[in-house]
């Protein structure tokens, strides 16, 4: 589900948002001080696209087991899945075992509950680590293939990149999530 293209509104990248905003800024100053109305406007718009690209960049979505992006699939670490189902059922234990009064069943709920978020950890862990070690291998291996003019392995490993963005960005997405539900003190 990879965009082989250069094609902005599919194969969004980070770093071109942010060299598009800086050029965006830097020709609206100059338009500015030029009296160009036409520059502003210009310098304004290329910071807009800018904007509107990096957030598509780093658009996901988070379903249960896998994350989709515009640059693809990617499927979640078994950690975090089984991390997140053991979260659940710990979850569920000590609650039960505070409305019966089971300290057992309270503490091991509790316990198993500790366990799946040390698992879930792990899981979002390997996923962002891998996802970044694909982006870096896809990123060099499609440059190196294009020197080359290997159209085949270009898109081999444009495909190895997208996924890999994907996969990071669902760790991110995860990550992001828990600290927002932190208590901040």
């Amino acid at each position: 589900m990879s965009a082989n293209n250069n094609n902005n509104t599919t194969n969004a990248s980070t770093l071109k948002s942010y060299v598009d905003s800086v050029t965006g800024a830097v020709q609206n100053a100059v338009g500015n001080l030029t009296d160009s109305r036409r520059d502003e406007v210009e310098g304004k718009t290329k910071q807009d696209k800018a904007q509107a690209e990096h957030d598509a960049s780093h658009a996901a979505v988070k379903l249960p087991g896998a994350t989709v992006s515009a640059q693809g699939v990617a499927k979640d670490h078994p950690d975090r899945t089984t991390g997140s189902w053991n979260q659940t059922v710990g979850s569920t234990k000590e609650a039960l075992g505070n409305i019966v009064g089971n300290e057992n069943l309270k503490h091991s709920g509790r316990q198993q509950n500790r366990t799946g978020q040390e698992q879930e950890a792990r899981g979002q862990l390997n996923d962002f680590a891998s996802g970044a070690g694909d982006r870096v291998t896809g990123a060099v291996g499609s440059a190196v293939a294009g020197l080359t003019g290997d159209r085949a392995k270009q898109a081999e490993y444009q495909d190895r990149h997208d996924t890999g963005k994907t996969q990071q960005r669902g760790a991110e997405h995860d990550i992001q999530k828990q600290a927002e539900a932190r208590p901040q003190y």
